[in-house]
């Protein structure tokens, strides 16, 4: 940290309760009260250096002799500061640090400490030193923070400006262009780098710098300071993501709410127990905070802004606050978890979790989707298409749709959740999101589970959400067998599972047909490659191995036609004919299904005597 000292006398100042007694030997002229403070001090060393005490000592003197009080209660910095210009004016040996000199300077601009009262009075000797503090990043904070205790001073002279002017260049600035000793910063060697041999210290790396390393500096700033200093630094273009997590930082330092999970007893004791003046303050400090963080999408991360929205429901922010952060998270829904979305219900909602919160959020999140596709060139994606990538790779609509299916199955057990607001929720997203419908269907289930109470027709409202062609084989033997489900439901299961596996032993009778065609093409394309590069000992051993496949293969091929016969003969038990319908001729007709209606006795008997028709001929009596 920089120093100056100044004066080269030895101290003649003393204490005693509230009075500063000036030991010089001569008897004290004048009395100066500070607050509760008082300096029994001389005439002539002050009035030579102030030229606000010279004045004040001829209006207030009433003769030669005769000893003056006065009273500075408007000096900046108080009586701490006046000490320090009291030595100065007496010549006593004194040190200027960041955390006095802005005080100082107030005080010696309040007491017009010019040079017309003597060269190298304080105003000049104190300027001097604040460009030097100005010129180190850590001098710096302190001294902007030390602006807090002479705010009007401060903005007066502009060393609030040129704190901030000074901090923000720094901050906006790489960090590897410049060493840590020439903006003063203080570097703290790690625990893994430092240990003791033979009691002597062996640290000697220094910590590397990213682009955090400002972060905790600037989090002691108080909030009006520190938005200045943000304003500042996003002005001069650093990246939105580093200003957010800067922004982070600070709101997880100030807001004790964002540091834990809240669950409803938390909420509910922190309401009771918050003081009404502490909850405004943090209330005004949550608004402030969503206001200083950069629109850009992603530069927060998905589960801060869910906090940062559960707090802001806990304090009771302007409804134009919590719009915004719904809108922030409704951008980059597709990255929340599930246990994100479970946020307490803080209104009079009966049910347990907000679900009216999470559909604003999935509101915002599709019409962010409808404006991107609107944005998307021609050819690179069809409507009602996902685009292609790879395998393990998901799009953020399918992303959301599985995240909204797992949500509804949480909540589906609240008996207060009615039903238009679970068909509202799962119908927001569209089909083609889905690629499968487990997720609905178990939603489902657990709705109708709990809700055991709602009429058929509403059971039927409820299973149009969910397709059953797009259920696995594990859901569709569940949906079989599954007593809630209205019986029109559970023949559309089977049916499409007979229908699926249909196709898929039809699929088989095409297999030798194309293993020979495939081993012609590989033996016509191992004679060529020989014939191109005969002689060569690498083609001869790949053409050996080539042969080799083939082989294999034929005996595969052999097998499969001796069990060609054992599949028709399944085939035929299963009631297909000898061909699928789709390589039937057009005069063929297509099998029909008989759907007997279910007596009171056990259904799983009845459900024996369905066979497979299409589904435009079900009926249900």
């Amino acid at each position: 940290m920089a120093f100056l000292r100044l004066g080269s006398k030895s101290e003649i100042f003393h204490r005693e309760g509230h009075t500063w007694v000036c030991t010089s030997g001569l008897p004290s002229d004048i009395c100066i009260n500070i607050g509760e403070m008082s300096f029994n001090l001389h005439k002539f060393p002050l009035l030579s250096r102030s030229g606000l005490l010279e004045k004040l000592i001829e209006e207030y003197s009433n003769g030669e002799g005769s000893s003056l009080n006065l009273r500075l209660d408007d000096i900046p910095g108080g009586a701490k500061a006046f000490e320090l210009i009291s030595k100065f004016c007496y010549g006593v040996r004194m040190e200027l640090t960041a955390y006095n000199i802005v005080s100082v300077r107030c005080a010696a601009e309040y007491l017009r400490m010019t040079e017309d009262y003597g060269d190298g009075n304080l105003v000049m000797q104190a300027e001097a030193f604040l460009n030097e503090v100005l010129g180190n990043w850590s001098d710096s904070v302190r001294a902007l923070e030390a602006c807090e205790e002479v705010m009007p001073q401060a903005e007066e002279l502009h060393i609030v400006s040129r704190c901030i002017e000074s901090l923000a260049t720094k901050a906006s600035a790489d960090p590897s262009l410049f060493s840590t000793t020439s903006w003063g910063r203080e570097t703290r060697p790690s625990p893994e780098d430092s240990g003791l041999w033979n009691g002597i210290s062996t640290a000697t790396k220094t910590q590397h710098t990213g682009e955090d390393w400002w972060y905790q500096d600037v989090s002691f700033l108080s909030l009006p300071l520190y938005k200045r200093l943000i304003l500042a630094i996003e002005s001069r273009g650093l990246r939105p993501e580093t200003i957010a997590a800067s922004v982070v930082h600070y709101a997880r330092r100030y807001l004790p709410l964002m540091n834990r999970q809240s669950s409803f007893d938390d909420v509910n004791s922190t309401v009771t127990n918050m003081p009404n003046t502490c909850e405004a303050d943090q209330r005004a400090l949550l608004e402030e905070i969503v206001g200083l963080l950069p629109n850009k999408k992603g530069v927060a991360s998905t589960k801060f802004l869910i906090r940062l929205l559960r707090t802001a429901m806990v304090l009771h922010t302007s409804p134009s606050c919590r719009e915004n952060l719904e809108m922030r998270v409704g951008a980059q829904l597709d990255q929340a978890s599930l246990l994100d979305l479970l946020i307490p219900n803080m209104g009079y909602s009966e049910t347990l979790y907000d679900v009216d919160c999470v559909q604003r959020i999935l509101d915002h999140f599709m019409l962010v989707q409808q404006a991107a596709a609107l944005a998307t060139p021609p050819g690179i994606a069809e409507e009602g298409q996902i685009i292609k990538g790879s395998p393990d790779s998901l799009t953020p609509i399918t992303m959301v749709a599985t995240l909204i299916d797992g949500f509804l199955a949480e909540v589906a057990s609240d008996v207060n959740f009615k039903l238009p607001k679970f068909e509202a929720l799962a119908a927001t997203i569209p089909d083609y999101a889905r690629p499968v419908d487990d997720g609905l269907y178990h939603a489902i289930d657990v709705y109708m589970k709990t809700h055991h109470w709602i009429a058929d027709g509403e059971r039927e409202q409820l299973c149009r959400l969910m397709n059953c062609q797009k259920l696995s084989l594990e859901a569709s033997t569940h949906a079989a067998q599954n007593e809630r489900l209205p019986l029109r439901v559970i023949v559309q299961v089977i049916f499409f599972e007979q229908l699926r596996l249909r196709t898929s032993i039809s699929g088989w009778f095409f297999v030798s047909d194309n293993l020979e065609n495939s081993q012609n093409q590989i033996n016509s394309a191992a004679a060529q490659q020989q014939r191109d590069n005969g002689g060569d000992d690498d083609v001869k051993q790949r053409v050996s191995e080539l042969e080799k496949d083939c082989s294999s293969m034929k005996e595969e091929i052999q097998k499969l036609m001796k069990t060609k016969r054992s599949w028709r003969n399944f085939t035929r038990r299963l009631g297909f004919n000898r061909k699928s319908n789709s390589c039937c001729p057009k005069g063929s007709k297509a099998s029909k299904l008989r759907a007997v209606a279910p007596s009171s006795g056990n259904r799983q008997q009845n459900c024996e005597k369905i066979e497979v028709v299409p589904p435009e001929t079900v009926k249900v009596n």
